[in-house]
Order: C-alpha cells, then sequence, then structure tokens
C-alpha cells in the first residue's frame, strides 16, 4: 500500500497541517517509507513466538513493600517560614 498526494494532504487536513506542495511530496514520502516499514513487518512469522515485556529477557529483582525512611516531620518543617500541626503554612491564593 501506497500513499498518493490527495491521501496525504487529507492526512494533514484532518490534522490540521497546513502544507505546501513540496511539503506534500515530502510528507508523501517518509510516509510510503513507514509504510513499506510496517509491511515488512507484517511478514514476519512470529506464531510460535512468546509475547516479551521487553526485548531482554530478563527478571527484574523486586524489592519488600516496607517503609525505609520518614517520620521526621520536625526536621523537615525546620526550615518552614510558618507551620501549623506538621504542616507548612502558605498563603491564600485563590478568593
Amino acid at each position: 500500500m501506497s500513499l498518493d498526494k490527495e491521501k496525504v494532504r487529507k492526512v494533514a487536513t484532518l490534522a490540521r497541517i497546513k502544507m505546501s506542495e513540496e511539503e506534500l511530496g515530502h510528507a508523501q514520502e517518509k510516509l510510503n517509507n513507514i509504510i513499506g516499514f510496517i509491511e515488512q513487518l507484517a511478514e514476519v512469522d512470529t506464531d510460535n513466538i512468546e509475547p516479551l515485556p521487553s526485548p531482554v529477557n530478563i527478571r527484574l529483582k523486586l524489592r519488600k513493600d516496607e517503609i525505609t525512611d520518614g517520620g521526621y516531620a520536625e526536621d523537615v518543617l525546620a526550615n518552614a517560614p510558618e507551620e501549623m500541626e506538621n504542616f507548612y503554612v502558605v498563603p491564600k491564593v485563590v478568593e
């Protein structure tokens, strides 16, 4: 399948992209190259290939879901210009 100039023009119109005749020709060439590559990929036999989450078949190490940091509210709020009940106090910006 290849795109002619009119189909490229229609795609550009739908995408709200203004293109000159020269740009249409250049876009037509690029889009046809992309479509050709996709057609090449479609020819590859993948019937007995298991899908992978990544092209590299490695297993990620999982860590335990535990809290490793926190509980330092006093230290965090030490630099605050104003705090109330362990929260920063900021000026109201919406009326």
